[in-house]
């Protein structure tokens, strides 16, 4: 069985290169992420046009994922790395992006830092592992102990809680980037610090696949509690666990990313799971044994992908990782509770208020997946133009291999996301019948299916728009 859990590597300094861009590509990166809130614009788009060249040459779909900065508030620059040792005082000041910093003054990128902060608050730095708490404020600055010391360096993140921030979600800078990245056709625009479905709706773009796929981050306490508004209003849905183990309790966020991905893959939208998945591997070539459970149980949990950061990003190896989380994923898909998966789904999904599309894309889904299951179909293929419906059948998890087919190049890549899919570009749908045999005989080419086999075949009749209503039983010729 091929891997069917998906990879998102973020490309940094670590992966510029073209050379290790390839070796990451053959080692299983199906998404590159380019984490716009380091680095200046020019710098990104560099680095998207590099991996459309080093995809192409390889004759290899690569989707490319833009995640925004968002109100990220950020510590001035230090000149080096500072040790933070716990129990010592720091000192707050609101600062600009270019301002300063030193080992025990940091100056902060919010302007509001001293009205909306008040004592008692806890603050994380980068993603959790070092903590502060306001003690007091003195004149221009906070005071500030640390609760829980370490190394800081460049220009980390603080994390202020999501109920004092007042700034907006999305930024105008964040509009800025978005401009410059969708005329340059990106597959995903990832949205920061998302609180409800309304920040999801004043990103403005076209639905996929003319625009890019929107993936709401979710990452704060708003977020969980609007969850199901954020999913509808969304095309994906990250569980950023770095600043929601900030936001949260901790031993919350286990229990809160299984249901983030259920809640979202019975609604038909792929699920990320990210942060700190084999961290250890920034600097070791190997990762740790609760690394490697983190990232199998990640898969038991039903997630469409698993995401790498600082490993990729900066880390020694980019490659070692992405074949390192790759030989988890396809390890972990072995163990799945395939038939388990599908059974919760269909309570969870079917019980639900639908519109009457998605009321005959669940029943037909349903109908493919319990036909394949009970005939032993091994491959379920998809004619879409829009890459709906593979995302509708990939909520089951069926054993079967999922082949999409769509005449639309961004849909492609877009696919390369979602659980399970191997996606087919083609010239144009035409009829039913000749879709059929097209398909087929593209899918024989390649290797995929073998004359004598039954295909599931699931699509969408021209008669009815964003439905699948659609199911033929197929012998390959």
């Amino acid at each position: 069985m091929n891997r069917r859990t998906k990879i998102i590597a973020t490309i940094g300094p670590a992966s510029d290169d073209e050379g290790v861009l390839k070796d990451m590509i053959e080692a299983g990166m199906n998404v590159a992420r380019l984490n716009l809130s380091h680095g200046t614009l020019e710098d990104s788009l560099e680095r998207f046009h590099r991996i459309r060249r080093v995809s192409a040459s390889m004759n290899t779909e690569v989707g490319i994922l833009a995640d925004l900065p968002g109100p990220k508030v950020r510590i001035g620059k230090l000149a080096g790395p500072v040790e933070l040792p716990t129990g010592t005082t720091v000192h707050l000041v609101p600062g600009s992006p270019s301002d300063v910093s030193t080992a025990d003054r940091f100056t902060v990128d919010y302007e509001d830092l001293l009205t909306d902060l008040q004592l008692g608050d806890r603050l994380a730095i980068g993603d959790g592992a070092i903590v502060l708490q306001v003690a007091s404020h003195q004149g221009d600055a906070l005071e500030a102990h640390v609760m829980h010391g370490g190394i800081i360096q460049g220009r980390p993140g603080l994390h202020i809680p999501s109920d004092r921030l007042r700034l907006s979600t999305p930024t105008a800078e964040d509009l800025r980037l978005l401009d410059a990245f969708v005329d340059v056709d990106v597959d995903f625009v990832a949205v920061s610090f998302v609180r409800s479905a309304h920040d999801i709706r004043r990103v403005g773009l076209e639905p996929a696949p003319r625009g890019p796929l929107v993936i709401a981050k979710i990452e704060t306490k708003a977020a969980v509690e609007n969850l199901d508004g954020i999913i509808s209003a969304s095309g994906a849905v990250m569980v950023a666990r770095g600043d929601l183990g900030a936001e949260l309790p901790i031993e919350d966020l286990p229990h809160l990313q299984k249901e983030i991905i259920e809640r979202c893959v019975a609604l038909g939208r792929p699920a990320i799971t990210a942060t700190q998945m084999l961290e250890s591997m920034i600097t070791a070539p190997s990762p740790t044994r609760a690394e490697a459970s983190d990232v199998a149980n990640a898969v038991f949990d039903g997630t469409s992908a698993v995401m790498l950061s600082g490993e990729t990003a900066v880390g020694q190896d980019p490659a070692n990782v992405v074949n390192t989380m790759s030989r988890i994923a396809a390890r972990a898909d072995q163990e799945f509770d395939y038939d388990g998966w599908a059974h919760q789904i269909r309570r969870d999904r079917l019980n639900e208020p639908q519109s009457q599309d998605s009321a005959v894309t669940d029943v037909m889904t349903m109908a493919t997946w319990r036909a394949a299951s009970e005939m032993g179909v091994k491959t379920i293929m998809c004619i879409s133009r829009s890459g709906f419906t593979v995302r509708a059948i990939s909520r089951f998890r069926p054993e079967a291999q999922i082949l999409g087919f769509s005449p639309e190049p961004r849909t492609v890549r877009q696919l390369q996301l979602s659980w399970g899919a191997t996606a087919i570009e083609i010239d144009r749908i035409e009829s039913n019948d000749e879709s059929v045999r097209n398909v087929l005989e593209i899918a024989k080419s390649r290797g995929h299916i073998r004359s004598g086999d039954i295909i599931a075949v699931l699509g969408g009749s021209s008669a009815t728009i964003g439905a699948t209503d659609t199911l033929r039983m197929v012998r390959c010729p």
